[in-house]
């Protein structure tokens, strides 16, 4: 992929076909260093709940009763429609019982659609959303839609991550959503880590949940120094990762093995209690990519992890932040 950097609040996967058209070399990663390592983890304490997915859009067709931002086009909903039964039909076969909803680039701000869908499924979905972090009611803003649903405020890396530290908006963010008991929820480059770790130091009571492995492995090679970067996020105690997005990491195709050794490293830093699955969905369930295989790599493919691991990185850990 030629361009990392995320320019007018695009999703992640609005680039989706820059990352599917890089390299597809998998590079072997080096170095086990252990921060905060908590194997062999015992389980969390709620379970026969179903596993939670941590990270998925929903949008609807209609784009007149729902219209999207301007600074997008009805060409860039690929799929055309991707709603919550749609989403069912996915995730339900697989044991997913509750999922994360993300707050889609398409509609910015405007949350109508994704809070329809909540209030439909009371207990299903938990929320986060997008904010603007420089309005003049940001702190009020915030309050109303934790109280409509929302556990996290989704950040887009917009080439601007090195001003974050000294933005007098990000720090209002940050010190609110710690006093909430909210997520701050960094989508990131890999060379954006630096900037997130700033603030992880000036705001360590906040919640951080980084997405995508902070989209290392985009390029199709599992950058080292990144990996080492962001594996020292885990000396702050209320930093959390998602394992997710495999469908555009690495080898970029299913059973997504080669991102193993990544996952054992995070997992060694971070310990279970502090990592949570995602499949990206509805990216994970296009072209060649399916459900299954993203839950699978998890459930069934690394034997370093525990059922309690599992437990943690399936269910545990999302829903001790999310719901």
């Amino acid at each position: 992929m030629k361009e990392l950097q995320l320019k007018n609040h695009s999703h992640f996967a609005h680039s989706r076909r820059q990352f599917v058209s890089g390299a597809v070399a998998a590079a072997s990663l080096i170095g086990t260093t252990q921060l905060n390592a908590t194997p062999q983890a015992t389980a969390p304490a709620q379970q026969d709940t179903g596993w939670i997915d941590a990270h998925v859009h929903v949008w609807h067709p209609d784009t007149t009763r729902y219209p999207i931002s301007t600074r997008f086009k009805t060409t860039d909903m690929q799929p055309a429609s991707f709603t919550p039964e749609e989403l069912f039909a996915n995730c339900k076969p697989a044991g997913v019982k509750r999922i994360v909803l993300i707050q889609m680039s398409f509609y910015e701000f405007d949350h109508r659609y994704m809070l329809e869908a909540m209030r439909a499924h009371p207990g299903v979905f938990s929320g986060v959303a997008l904010i603007d972090y420089r309005r003049p009611d940001l702190v009020t803003r915030m309050e109303k839609l934790a109280g409509q649903g929302m556990r996290g405020f989704r950040l887009h890396s917009q080439g601007d991550a090195d001003q974050w530290v000294t933005d007098p908006g990000m720090a209002k963010l940050w010190a609110a959503a710690a006093e909430m008991d909210l997520a701050v929820c960094p989508l990131i480059n890999p060379t954006d880590i630096q900037h997130v770790d700033a603030l992880c130091a000036v705001h360590p009571d906040t919640t951080v949940v980084v997405d995508h492995f902070a989209r290392i492995g985009v390029s199709g090679t599992i950058e080292p120094q990144f990996l080492d970067e962001l594996c020292q996020l885990a000396r702050f105690p209320n930093t959390h990762l998602k394992t997710s997005a495999f469908y555009a990491l690495g080898k970029k195709s299913p059973p997504y093995k080669d991102l193993i050794p990544m996952i054992k490293r995070v997992y060694d830093s971070f310990g279970p209690e502090r990592l949570m699955w995602a499949s990206d969905c509805p990216y994970q369930v296009q072209d060649q990519h399916d459900y299954a295989s993203s839950i699978a790599l998890v459930r069934d493919h690394l034997n370093f992890l525990s059922e309690g691991d599992k437990q943690w990185m399936l269910c545990g850990t999302a829903d001790k932040v999310f719901f």
